[in-house]
């Protein structure tokens, strides 16, 4: 079977640990670019357009988040951290930030590979879905963008604007565990922790519209601490 030549881009300062991973990679059939620090890894996406970003945080000219968040300006595919900083804060920072996954050092290469593989994936999968999509569907949850209109298993749904553009975020996400702060970032359009509380509350009132009609389906799944995900169900 022909397999897409997904391009991976490996940003580490550590030559060996770069070439423990560009080896696996190769084996696997998966073609890859790297960097060794900051500068040159933000350099490469904007002139390489990875698919899938592996990114260990000691990087010798920037911090890994500020990398994070340069190369998010550039690109949503996916990155995944791949750090000896085991720290929860670390973790959550990075995904706070707009990292996809985490690795931690030392890592098993098999499964390295394997979240590299399931990453491209997602990208492939999303790849044909542009903005101009005016349908999302899932489960019996159906969202009609032209129309901002959402229904659950046929009956219309009536959603508060925020509660629309929360429950849009989701969906375009779908499968992804999306911070706090990076809901709040995208619906309100600043980081204030403050807003945290509020969110809840339409998490709250968002769940409950939903599920109403949904016959037990449960759409938004909550990762207590870190954010919540829109569940990927089977279209009905």
């Amino acid at each position: 079977m022909t397999q897409k030549p997904y391009k991976i881009l490996v940003i580490e300062d550590d030559k060996a640990i770069r070439t423990l991973i560009e080896t696996a990679l190769e084996e696997a059939q998966l073609a890859s670019i790297s960097a060794y620090n900051g500068a040159s890894a933000v350099s490469q996406v904007r002139t390489q357009n990875p698919d899938v970003i592996l990114l260990d945080l000691g990087l010798p000219d920037m911090d890994g988040i500020q990398v994070v968040d340069e190369i998010r300006r550039v690109t949503i595919n996916p990155i995944i951290i791949v750090s000896a900083r085991s720290d929860d804060a670390d973790k959550i920072a990075a995904l706070d930030h707009g990292a996809d996954d985490h690795v931690t050092k030392p890592f098993n290469v098999d499964e390295l590979m394997a979240r590299v593989r399931a990453a491209a994936r997602r990208v492939e999968f999303y790849s044909g879905k542009t903005d101009t999509s005016t349908v999302f569907e899932n489960g019996g949850l159906c969202i009609h963008y032209d129309s901002m209109e959402v229904t659950v298993k046929g009956e219309v749904i009536h959603l508060t604007p925020i509660e629309y553009r929360i429950l849009k975020l989701l969906a375009q996400n779908t499968g992804r565990v999306l911070t706090h702060s990076m809901i709040i970032r995208d619906v309100w359009g600043s980081l204030d922790q403050k807003s945290v509380p509020s969110l809840r509350v339409f998490m709250t009132t968002l769940r409950k519209k939903l599920e109403q009609s949904s016959d037990g389906e449960q759409y938004i799944q909550t990762r207590i601490g870190v954010g919540y995900r829109m569940a990927p169900l089977e279209n009905r």
